[in-house]
C-alpha cells in the first residue's frame, strides 16, 4: 500500500555508494524555513491530539521540496522484554516531512498490550511536544492474532472522525501498524522471525475508507519509508537527572555515517545560549539505519539536546533534526 520507490540501476560498488549518498542528502535537504524545529514550535504542539488539531497537524508541510518517502528501507521489529512498558509510535515533523517516532509509556491498563498501546495513541498525549496524533479514541477497540502472524484490529468508525490529507492519513495508518506490531513483539505474542501483517477492520468489516483518503482492503506491513531519519530514543523529552553522565542513545541514517549533536541552555521556555557540541558515529556506517550513543557531563541546568545530519552543501543547515528537553540537578546528598 505504501510501497517505496524503485531503486535506481546499480553500476558497481562505487557508483552504488555515490547514488545512495546523493539519495540520502537529496531527500534530507529542505527549504530553510522548515530546517529547524524551534522550541516555540514544540510548545505550540503540546497536547496535540484529537482534541487539539490544527492545520499543521492535519496536512503535510508545504515547501518547494516535499519528500514523498523517507530514507529508511527496513524497519526491524522490537524484541520481547519483561519491561512493564508499552511501545507507542507518534507522528512528528522534521524539516518538510512527517515521520514516525517511538516512545515508551508505563503499562497501566488491564487490556492486552496491543489494545493498551493503541488506546495511548488514540486518546493520550506524547511525552515529546514535537509529536502528535490525529486519531480519535474509539468507542470500541479490539485486537486478535492468528496462527499465521496476522494481527487483526477491529475498531469503531469514530476513530476516523478527523479530516486530514492523504499524506497524514498514510502516516497515521502506519502509526497504528507500527504500534500494534511493536506491542505484540515486545509482549512475545508474535513470531518475529517472519513477516507480521496487520488487518484493520472497522465495525467488523474490511474496505473502510479511512479518513476519506485510504481504503483498508488488505493486510498491511510496516512502511519503512516513514521511519524518522534521526531519532533520539534516550533520554525521553522532559527527563530529569541527578546523576551523571547523561547517556544519549538513538538511531539514525547519514550519508557519512556521522551525526552532529549540540547542547543549548534553556531558560524558562526559551532555548538560549549554545553550550557544547560534537559528533558521533552511527555503528552500522554510512547510508544505513543504525544506532548511535554518547555520554555528556553538563553542569546542573536545563538543556535542549539536538541531534542531526549536517548538510555538506549548506553548512549550518540541520537535516533530520530531533530535539529533547532535559534537566540536570545537583547530585542527591547521601
Amino acid at each position: 500500500m505504501f510501497a517505496a520507490p524503485t531503486a535506481p540501476r546499480r553500476h558497481g560498488a562505487a557508483a552504488d555508494a555515490s547514488l545512495r549518498q546523493k539519495r540520502v542528502l537529496t531527500r534530507m535537504r529542505v527549504v530553510d524555513k522548515f530546517a529547524i524545529l524551534t522550541l516555540s514550535l514544540s510548545l505550540a504542539l503540546i497536547g496535540c491530539t484529537s482534541q487539539g488539531l490544527n492545520q499543521s497537524t492535519t496536512s503535510m508541510p508545504t515547501s518547494n521540496t516535499v519528500m514523498t518517502s523517507g530514507l529508511v528501507t527496513s524497519a526491524p521489529l522490537e524484541t520481547a522484554t519483561s519491561s512493564q512498558t508499552l511501545p507507542v509510535y507518534w507522528l512528528g515533523s522534521s524539516n518538510d516531512d512527517v515521520f514516525l517516532y517511538r516512545e515508551f509509556v508505563p503499562a497501566r491498563s488491564s487490556d492486552d498490550p496491543i489494545v493498551a498501546a493503541l488506546r495511548v495513541i488514540m486518546g493520550g498525549k506524547p511525552l515529546d511536544p514535537d509529536y502528535f496524533s490525529i486519531w480519535n479514541n474509539p468507542s470500541r477497540l479490539g485486537a486478535s492474532i492468528s496462527a499465521k502472524n496476522v494481527i487483526t484490529i477491529d475498531m469503531s468508525a469514530d476513530a476516523f472522525s478527523n479530516k486530514v490529507d492523504k499524506g497524514i492519513a498514510e502516516r497515521s495508518i502506519s502509526q497504528l501498524v507500527y504500534t500494534a506490531t511493536a506491542a505484540a513483539a515486545m509482549a512475545g505474542l508474535v513470531d518475529t522471525s517472519t513477516s507480521i501483517q496487520v488487518s484493520i477492520l472497522v465495525d467488523g468489516h474490511t474496505g473502510y475508507n479511512a479518513f476519506g483518503q485510504l481504503t483498508l482492503e488488505k493486510p498491511l506491513t510496516r512502511a519503512a519509508q516513514f521511519v524518522a531519519p534521526v531519532w533520539i530514543i534516550d533520554p525521553a523529552n522532559g527527563s530529569h537527572f541527578n546523576t551523571l553522565p547523561l547517556k544519549v542513545a538513538g538511531q539514525a541514517i547519514s550519508p557519512t555515517g556521522t551525526l552532529v549533536w549540540s547542547l543549548s541552555h534553556v531558560v524558562g521556555d526559551k532555548v538560549g545560549e549554545h553550550y557544547l557540541s560534537g559528533t558521533v558515529t552511527i555503528e552500522q556506517g554510512p547510508n544505513e539505519l543504525g544506532e548511535f550513543s554518547f555520554t555528556l557531563v553538563p553542569p546542573p541546568g536545563s538543556y535542549e539536546l539536538s541531534v542531526y545530519v549536517e548538510d555538506p552543501a549548506a553548512p549550518g543547515k540541520k537535516l533530520g533534526l530531533d530535539t529533547k528537553i532535559v534537566s540536570i540537578s545537583e547530585p542527591s546528598a547521601k
